[in-house]
């Protein structure tokens, strides 16, 4: 049960952070940004939802908010890392975008021209690094952030 809760705050972490990021790639910025400023403030909905949801403090526990909000940071700080790295790969490297023409052209007649080639790309390399950082963030929290809570959650 635990794994479905954290898995409810991680599709809501998942859309803030997506969310985020393609809104910021559409209007231009650099996609290294977009992803730190999604990665800030879906880690910090982590911490919160984590805290009260998923992970519940015993009444004789007695966490201190701002070390666990550090531990949790730090947790999902591997994630971003590896994920960066591949942002990097995928974007700079690969090039995913020059697969994404096709897919352009099919936008461009709705009306859809801020969605080109490139934003494309930037957006399916992030869609794609969530199939490892999901399953990393959930073990890096389970078994570190919040050690010795997982009884608490069924």
């Amino acid at each position: 049960m635990q794994f479905v809760k954290f898995g409810l705050v991680g599709v809501l972490n998942t859309l803030i952070s997506e969310g985020i990021y393609v809104l910021i790639v559409f209007f231009g910025g650099h996609y290294l940004i977009a992803y730190f400023v999604g990665f800030a403030l879906s880690v910090l909905n982590a911490y919160f939802w984590s805290s009260r949801y998923v992970f519940k403090e015993k009444p004789e526990e007695n966490r201190i908010w701002w070390k666990v909000l550090l531990k949790t940071y730090a947790a999902y700080a591997g994630g971003y890392v590896i994920s960066s790295l591949l942002l990097i790969i995928w974007i700079d490297i690969v090039k995913i975008s020059r697969f994404m023409y096709p897919l352009e052209e099919l936008l461009r007649p709705l009306g859809i021209d801020r969605l080109d080639a490139k934003t494309l790309g930037e957006i399916l390399a992030a869609g794609i690094n969530l199939l490892i950082t999901v399953p990393l963030n959930y073990l890096t929290n389970k078994y570190w952030a919040y050690k010795g809570t997982e009884e608490r959650g069924k």
